[in-house]
Parts: C-alpha cells; structure tokens; sequence
C-alpha cells in the first residue's frame, strides 16, 4: 500500500523534466496525433472506393479515383511530415533531458564527500550516469507519444469497426483484453529482472574499470588470466541475470504474437462466417480485415511501451536512490564566507571514526598551530596522520569536539572558501587526462599562461616542461601516464604554487619518489611552505629532521612533541621509529 502511494509521486518528479521543453512535448503529440489519424483515414477512403465509386459510370470513376489518389498522397506526405518531426525532434527533446538529468547526478556526485566514495565503485556510479539516463530518457521520449498513437489507433479503429459489424468488433476486443491482462501479469514479473540486470552490469563496469586503470600492475604480476577469469565470473552472474530476463520476455513476445494472430484469426472465421450468411459485405468483410492491423498493432505498442517503462522506471527509482543521499559534509545554515587568513589551526578535544566503524582512529587531540608554522606528523601506520590532515579541509567531519580556523569553527565556514584556503600536494598525485598547462592552470582557472609558468619555476618543472615535444602543450596521458614520479609530482607542486593558499598540507609526498627526485621536490616543497603554516606528514623521518616541530601520533593520540633533537633525547616512541630505520 505505502509503494502505491509513492509510485504517483515518483511519476510527477519525472515529469517535471517536461517543463523547460513544454512546447517540443505538445508539438510531438500534436504530431503523434496527426500520424495516428491518417492511418485511420486511409482504410475508410479504401472502403469507400469499393463500395461506391465501383459503380459509378467509368469517367466519373476515374475522376473521382484520381481525387482520392491526390488525397492519399497528402496524407502520406502529413504522415512523412509528422514521422520526420516525432524521430527527430522528439528524439532531441528526450537528449535535451537525458543532458538535463546528467547534469544534475554529476553536480550531486561532486557534492558528496570522501564517506559516500570509500564505499562506492566507479562503475556502478558510471552505469547511473550513462545507461539508466539513456533508459529513463527513451521512456520519456518514446512514451507518451506511443500512448497516444495507441489509444488514437485502438479506440478509432474500435469505433469504425463497431459500425462496420458490431458483433466482430466485441469478439476481437475481448481478445485484446485478455491479451492485455496476459501482458501485465508478464510485464510485473520483468521488473525486478531489469533491476537485477542493471545491478550486474554496474559491477561489470566496475570490474573493467579497475582492472583497465590497474592494467600496469596486472601486467607487472603476469595476472592477465586472473583478471580474465574474474571477469568471465562477472559476466556469467550477467547472463545468469539476463536469462532469467529473457525466460519473462519470451513468454511475454510469444503470448503476444499469438493473441494478435488469434484476433486475426477470429475476425477471418466470423467474417467468412457472417459473409457467408449473407450479413455481412465483402466491402465491409476487406474494410475490417484491414483495420485489423489498425487495432492489433496498437496493443503491441502498448505491450512494448511496458517493457520500456520496466527499464526506464526501474533506471529512474536508481536514479532517484542516488539523488536522494545528502551530502553529509555541506554548509551550515549559518556558514560564513571567508576573505583573509591568517592560518592559526587549533584542534580541540577532537576525536573521529569513519562511519563504517566504532574504533576510533583519533581520540581528544588537542593541537594548536599558529600561522607560518611547519609541523611534521610521524607515526605508525594508521596511527591517523592523514585523517588528521583530512579533518582540516572538512573531507571528513569531526565525530567529536572541533577544529577552528583564526578562532572560528571550520563547520561554520563556506566550504568552498574554506578548501580554497588549503593546498594539498598528496603521496599519491591525480592528474587529467589533458596537457601540462591544463593540469597547472587546475590550480587557479582564471590564472594567465605567464603565471602557470612561473609557478611551475617554482616548483622546479620549468625545465623538464621545455624538454617535452610540445612544452607546456603537451599531452601527458591518463593520470599522467607519460610522466615519471617526481615529474608528476613537481606538476601537483606547481599547482599547489598557483593556488597559492596560506595553508599547505603535505601528504607522504616524497615517499615513493627515488634520491635524486626526492631531492629536488623536497626543495621545491620547502619554496613553497615558507611563510605559510605546513603540515607535513612524514613517510621518511629523514625529510623532516629540520621541523621546528615534530608531533608523534600513535593510537591514544598525540604522544610526543619537539623537535628531532628534544624527541632523540626523549628515547621515546620517535627515537625507536628513527632506530628503525624509518
């Protein structure tokens, strides 16, 4: 009963997706109608022809005939005109839509926060954005016209056939219901089926998704037959899907097919039969087996209408599903905009765990950093360095307790004004598929060719950017692919330069890079955090030995504080990890 009462709801929301196009939707009815109304007229002229004109002297015939044939070829030019108009513009108006819905899931998947995407796979976001919208926009498109073809085409030819011979008109539309009921029982059993099939082609997506962006580790451990195999499983557990699929549709196209034989069939039989007792015309008997097509291809329509709308719709409640997670991490009611940063972070009894889990990952920091100051994170794995980090340009919200920017609670703060502030140059860089100069202007948009430039000098990849075959035009691959570690690196670095924020954090960024690399981006990290507060979270503690100050974190929290001397001497957590050769 509660789905019931969803279900008209859910219909209205689609059908706001009308609105900006109101005058295409009513001018493709209009066209559908005009369609739909000269195959009705056809057959009466047909009709009329044998009854009348046969027995009209031969001259007048012939006037009369080539009359009804000029008619006949405007109708079928109306009939070409309105086809034309309906496939085209029609089409366009379900594009126009399909763009409008994809705007919309892509603006809400930039919303949500790092939580929503630890448990997601690309893939199956993918599927939402291509194949459910181009399922839901084929409904929107192709159904109402199909609905009004059909109607038009069943109850015209119902009515003209109802004056033809009213008794064969009931025979063959108590058919047609039955065949419609048959139709709805089949169709209710396809709709958790379509569902399941988009439930396996996301994970399909998926899997090629993570495996083609992986295909260099697949390949370095020689797993291309893993990979293969994990696939071929995938893609049985589809077909398994499909087939089950399949097993409704056929008995639903082969019931169909043989209702709408059956009523040929039927209109035959008591035709021959009602011919044959004199009740019936020849002229009437062909007029009725012609419109037969008239009333029986509706009904297929119909039926064929009810497997779009089981995909569309089954798209449209996914599509509805995603639209429907909040953002967990947004602004407040009463967030403020951010204008000039000092850079004072202070941490105040803030503790957090991911949603997925009870454990804590920190538990009652308490920190202060004061503006210009470079603080160096150390710790075991998982001790929550980069959590820590992440609580800071809000990625994550704090379970308990608050983080303040120059006195104020970073919750209360617009998040864009906020991350703005942040610059962040990760262990791990992302860069577009696209040019150098693309991936550095990513920095600042608005910012000029000259300032790209000069922030990749400072960053020191000036001048292996003029190595390039087209310097700063030059194509780099997906993620960067052409590009060695420390170059990509440098590349994040320059565009950390062109933000240019008061705030920077560091994340593990020299970890996977080689000596000399390291060498020359550790420099241009260190260009780059003067005068600005720094955090910088240490892979090797031989990177940060000249930080004023070293913080240590470890499952219970900060457990130690100073700088590389004053911790050796402590002979503490700090001078073990050192001893350890981290």
């Amino acid at each position: 009963m509660e789905q019931q009462k969803k279900e008209p709801g859910k219909l209205k929301l689609l059908a706001q997706y009308y609105k900006p196009y109101k005058g295409l939707f009513f001018a493709d009815l209009f066209f559908a109608f005009l369609g739909a109304a000269v195959t009705l007229v056809i057959p009466l002229l047909v009709r009329y022809i044998m009854s009348t004109v046969g027995e009209m002297p031969a001259q007048e015939a012939k006037t009369i005939i080539l009359k009804i044939g000029i008619g006949m070829l405007a109708l079928i030019l109306v009939q070409l005109g309105s086809r034309y108009f309906i496939t085209y513009y029609g089409h366009m108006m379900g594009a126009y839509i399909e763009h409008d819905m994809r705007n919309e899931i892509f603006s809400h998947y930039q919303k949500l926060s790092f939580a929503f995407y630890d448990n997601q796979k690309v893939g199956h976001l993918l599927s939402r954005i291509t194949s459910d919208l181009f399922d839901i926009t084929e409904l929107l498109h192709h159904g109402p016209e199909d609905i009004l073809i059909s109607v038009i085409k069943l109850f015209g030819a119902l009515i003209i056939l109802m004056n033809v011979k009213p008794q064969m008109a009931l025979l063959c539309f108590a058919i047609v219901i039955i065949m419609l009921i048959y139709a709805l029982v089949y169709n209710k059993k396809m709709k958790s089926a379509f569902k399941e099939n988009r439930v396996r082609m996301g994970e399909i997506n998926s899997q090629i998704e993570d495996s083609l962006s992986g295909i260099r580790v697949v390949k370095s451990f020689g797993n291309e037959k893993r990979e293969i195999e994990k696939f071929r499983k995938g893609n049985e557990r589809f077909v398994d899907a499909k087939r089950v699929t399949y097993r409704y549709m056929a008995g639903y196209h082969a019931g169909m097919d043989a209702f709408t034989t059956l009523i040929t069939v039927a209109a035959l039989v008591s035709g021959a039969m009602f011919l044959a007792s004199g009740s019936i015309s020849a002229t009437d008997l062909v007029t009725f087996l012609l419109y037969i097509n008239n009333f029986t291809e509706p009904v297929t329509k119909l039926v064929n209408f009810t497997e779009q709308f089981q995909n569309g719709y089954s798209g449209y409640d996914r599509f509805l599903e995603m639209m429907s997670i909040a953002p967990d991490i947004e602004d407040a009611p009463d967030a403020v905009p951010l204008d000039h940063v000092d850079g004072d972070i202070r941490f105040e009894n803030v503790s957090f765990h991911y949603e997925d889990h009870d454990d804590k990952v920190l538990s009652n920091v308490n920190l202060e950093v004061k503006p210009g100051d470079y603080v160096a994170l150390v710790g075991t794995s998982g001790a929550g360095k980069t959590t820590l980090c992440s609580l800071i340009p809000r990625f994550y919200d704090v379970t308990e307790g608050a983080i303040y920017l120059d006195g104020k609670d970073i919750r209360k703060i617009k998040l864009k004004d906020l991350r703005q502030q942040i610059g962040i140059v990760q262990q791990d860089v992302y860069l577009f598929a696209g040019n150098i100069m693309e991936n550095i202007r990513y920095g600042r948009p608005d910012a000029t060719d000259e300032e790209v430039i000069r922030a990749a000098k400072l960053a020191n990849a000036h001048d292996f950017i003029m190595e390039m075959p087209d310097n700063y035009a030059t194509d780099i691959g997906q993620r960067g692919v052409k590009l060695s570690g420390g170059q990509k690196q440098r590349l994040s670095i320059a565009r950390a330069f062109l933000k240019n924020p008061p705030i920077l954090i560091f994340d593990e960024a020299t970890s996977a890079l080689d000596n000399e690399s390291e060498k020359v981006v550790q420099e241009s990290l260190e260009r780059l955090a003067k005068n600005r507060t720094t955090f910088v979270i240490a892979h090797r503690l031989s990177t940060i030995r000249n930080a004023r100050r070293i913080l240590v974190l470890t499952e219970d929290g900060i457990a130690e504080e100073g700088t590389h001397q004053e911790l050796m001497e402590k002979d503490g957590v700090y001078a073990k990890l050192c001893k350890a050769g981290l």
